[in-house]
């Protein structure tokens, strides 16, 4: 099938981000048109987190190993890095084979989706410096999963509430 395309890539980046976020007992919103940066909006106990979706198939490491790297442009993070954004801004970065013919193996059981995700937090990141495009880092302990998604709509809830306060004190 060779390389695929990017709407290709757009369409999985966002079906593995629905696929976790239902895992973790989130809904999604999507956009149609991501003006302020965001291609989804993930929602659960009245918290919500804005994720820009990105997909490669050419990931770049950092000399770790653990650590992919992933070059935003600054316009996009600059707005996913605003102090006045009512809901914290992400970064998620798909990791997907070269051939998109091998991006799912389903049957009559069962649907796998042949990819990895992960997320930078970019909500109140330094300022970038210079050039188009910021390098953002997106170690593989934050897997774009469940736990990963606990962390960000805890953010959320600390961002909104305080260091101090439990999450079911501000919902109930």
């Amino acid at each position: 099938m060779g390389d695929p395309a990017t709407w290709q890539q757009e369409q999985i980046s966002l079906a593995y981000v629905l696929a976790v976020a239902t895992d973790a007992n989130a809904t999604v919103a999507s956009w149609n048109v991501d003006k302020d940066g965001v291609d989804a909006t993930l929602k659960r106990d009245h918290r919500l987190v804005e994720l820009q979706m990105k997909c490669t198939f050419d990931p770049q490491y950092l000399a770790d190993g653990a650590t992919l790297t992933y070059s935003l442009d600054v316009a996009t993070y600059d707005k996913l890095r605003g102090p006045f954004r009512t809901a914290p801004g992400y970064l998620g970065v798909v990791v997907v084979p070269r051939d998109a013919s091998t991006w799912l193996k389903h049957d009559l059981k069962s649907l796998l989706l042949q990819c990895s995700g992960f997320y930078a937090q970019i909500q109140d990141g330094e300022e970038a410096r210079g050039g188009s495009t910021k390098r953002i880092h997106l170690p593989q302990s934050q897997g774009l999963n469940s736990v990963g998604l606990d962390v960000m709509f805890e953010f959320a809830h600390q961002r909104l509430f305080g260091p101090d306060s439990v999450i079911g004190e501000a919902i109930a």
